[in-house]
């Protein structure tokens, strides 16, 4: 195989690393490494960050409309092109096509809602707040910022981030996951076909070294992360030491509430779809199963047995496959070692993934579906997040036990519940400590106008990512209170210092 020589994207152009550091980009299907990405120095990201910059001068006198004209343009390059992309990012990830295509889709979506920028940027306006006074305010652009997205949707958050971002007037730096950064070097490309001035978006590859640049650099005014807790804490610490905005998304651990009175037909189906799809590689992922009674986990365990037997597990070009390969070695043994942590901690292994092998392709990061029963609250795969395909049943004695238990968890993503009963779920709805809510919907991501983001240590900041809030987090407010004074006549204020004239400059509101 021969392996590509990835590059950044600067100023319109590819550039090619010069720090003699590289990462290899994996084919999750055979093993093989296809690409090598370059790991930017940090003078390489302070030039990035100077290129934006200046590129932001003139995008940013730009009128909204005009704005998004060239968003339009972008969102037709990328549809003419869905299946070049989904192929690129299939190949890298190891998500199946159709998967491939669903994390496209999403990000176009914010990008379609960021087409109203002309009217989400207006500001407020109030005639006579005073006597002879009008105030009005206006949003203005931050100028440089900076998106850190993860390798589990690497069109969808990178889109997410830099849609509103663009539509606002700024410049925007992405620093990509190096495993899979060839679908945001083409965005790039698509964005600049789409008649985006060179400069304003930028990709930048990196590790580290990088990610620090864009924290401590003055020039970049706010960053948005998605990735595991602990970076999203420092993250989130380090540019509010810096002065700077930021939303950071980290871990996961999300519920699935299943009453007694549900169609548990219905629950398994959509159980095994949201814990095992993408191999389990999407921070919504439903990874726990809460069947409240007894006899309701028997049952709902007998069926998910039967469907996971029936799941085909194959690459990620296998167009009948359920799931394809996890992302790295790493990231598949890391799954495994959870297992074997399961099974120490006393869970019952009902279904035993780690076996799996796929013929032609053994050396492929594959795992195969596992099923754990009767896990507790002390348990490590009940704790952390896993990241692969295990759904996890933790039996409720009743209603209450099963609410306590996505309240309390440390993590507050997201969280489904399956019932008949309208008053069961509206009280779920209403109690449940968790910021994205399901009711019979097992992945309950938002419709792109409205805000995704969880609570507790599942998000850090006050303002989600995408819908109305992405046009706060991108901008500024300005606020002017005015005022023209009548039967003041020319010459009138010869000679008059400025503290003079503070009196009818700024009167009270009477």
């Amino acid at each position: 195989m021969t392996i590509r020589e990835l590059t950044h994207f600067i100023g319109g152009e590819h550039v090619a690393g010069t720090s003699g550091r590289f990462g290899d980009v994996f084919d999750p299907n055979t093993g093989e490494v296809q690409a090598r990405v370059p790991l930017a120095t940090p003078a390489e990201v302070e030039a990035v960050i100077a290129n934006a910059e200046e590129a932001q001068k003139e995008w940013a006198s730009w009128n909204p409309q005009k704005r998004v004209r060239v968003l339009m343009r972008f969102l037709q390059l990328a549809q003419d092109n869905v299946d070049e992309l989904a192929r690129l990012l299939s190949s890298e990830h190891g998500k199946t096509i159709p998967d491939a295509k669903g994390d496209i889709q999403r990000g176009l979506e914010v990008v379609e809602v960021a087409l109203g920028a002309p009217h989400l940027l207006k500001g407020e306006y109030t005639e006579s707040a005073g006597t002879g006074i009008d105030v009005y305010s206006m949003r203005q652009p931050l100028g440089v910022v900076a998106g850190i997205t993860p390798f589990n949707f690497p069109a969808m958050i990178p889109l997410w981030k830099a849609a509103p971002a663009l539509a606002c007037g700024n410049a925007f730096v992405l620093k990509p996951s190096e495993r899979d950064p060839s679908v945001p070097l083409r965005l790039a490309e698509l964005f600049l076909e789409a008649g985006l001035p060179a400069g304003v978006f930028n990709v930048v590859n990196g590790d580290k070294e990088a990610v620090d640049v864009l924290l401590n650099d003055s020039r970049v005014k706010a960053l948005g992360f998605v990735g595991s807790t602990p970076i999203a804490q420092y993250i989130y610490e380090t540019a509010a030491k810096n002065g700077k905005r930021a939303q950071c998304f980290g871990g996961a651990k999300n519920h699935a509430i299943i009453m007694p009175d549900a169609d548990l037909d219905q629950v398994a189906d959509a159980l095994v779809g949201a814990a095992y799809g993408s191999a389990g590689e999407r921070c919504m992922a439903l990874s726990v199963a809460v069947p409240v009674g007894e006899e309701t986990a028997d049952r709902l365990v007998a069926k998910l047995q039967e469907r996971i037997a029936d799941l085909r597990i194959g690459t990620s070009f296998d167009e009948k496959a359920d799931f394809g390969p996890l992302v790295t070695a790493a990231a598949r043994d890391r799954v495994h070692d959870y297992i074997a942590k399961g099974v120490e901690e006393g869970a019952e292994l009902v279904v035993d993934g780690r076996g799996f092998v796929l013929e032609g392709h053994e050396n492929g990061f594959f795992s195969g579906a596992t099923l754990f029963d009767k896990v507790t609250t002390g348990m490590s795969i009940y704790r952390e997040e896993i990241f692969g395909p295990v759904l996890t049943v933790v039996r409720a004695r009743d209603y209450e036990d099963a609410l306590r238990l996505p309240t309390e968890h440390e993590y507050g993503n997201g969280v489904a519940i399956f019932t008949r009963d309208g008053d069961t779920a509206r009280d779920f709805a209403n109690r449940v400590q968790v910021g994205m809510v399901g009711v019979n919907v097992p992945i309950p991501v938002p419709i792109a106008y409205y805000t995704f983001g969880g609570w507790k240590a599942s998000g850090f900041g006050d303002l989600n990512q995408h819908g109305p809030d992405a046009f706060r987090f991108y901008t500024k407010t300005k606020t002017i209170t005015q005022r023209w004074p009548s039967g003041v006549k020319e010459g009138d204020l010869e000679g008059a210092h400025v503290a003079d004239t503070d009196h009818f400059v700024i009167p009270t509101m009477d």
